[in-house]
């Protein structure tokens, strides 16, 4: 059994006669992008009050889908995304009095709201389900600017896919 000094000097030897070119060759392979010129359908379900980076995990890696489409040379006018948030989630959507109101906590401020508002502009569809805003109290006042009410989550989420929309869960 060979020791450990004698393998490493096999390997330093290996890398010496190897030029470091040759290894990354061996390394590369075909990365796998999206067509630039392509239109792109997501639906994300969010219904957790999960939090990522200080604002909830469901926009947070919403608005990492934009980024990472504009990295491969796709448009935020090239993708129709919407953001179905019902259950626990849906708070994120409310303005800071209803917010405050819907955590007992006079001082909270949603930190929600730009994000919310930065994914307007980039043409994402933001919806708020209306069975929880029933459930809850809150009123088309309580929800920011901008978000619109369905229904409820479940049926704008089927409906969706069934209109040819990508699912993405766990949010």
């Amino acid at each position: 059994m060979p020791s450990f000094l004698s393998r490493a000097l096999l390997c330093v030897f290996c890398l010496a006669v190897l030029p470091p070119a040759a290894l990354a060759a061996n390394d590369a392979r075909p990365m796998v992008k999206v067509d630039p010129a392509g239109r792109y359908k997501a639906v994300y379900d969010i219904h957790s009050n999960e939090i990522a980076a200080g604002i909830s995990k469901g926009l947070y890696y919403a608005r990492g889908l934009v980024e990472a489409f504009g990295k491969q040379g796709v448009k935020p006018a090239q993708l129709d995304i919407h953001l179905v948030l019902h259950g626990d989630a849906a708070q994120f959507l409310l303005d800071d009095d209803a917010y405050q109101r819907a955590l007992g906590d006079p001082f909270a401020v949603n930190l929600n709201a730009k994000i919310v508002q930065d994914l307007l502009g980039l043409g994402v569809h933001v919806e708020i389900c209306h069975s929880v805003m029933k459930s809850k109290g809150w009123t088309p006042d309580d929800v920011q600017p901008g978000v619109t009410i369905v229904h409820d989550g479940y049926t704008r989420l089927i409906k969706l896919q069934n209109d040819g929309y990508a699912y993405i869960g766990g949010f």
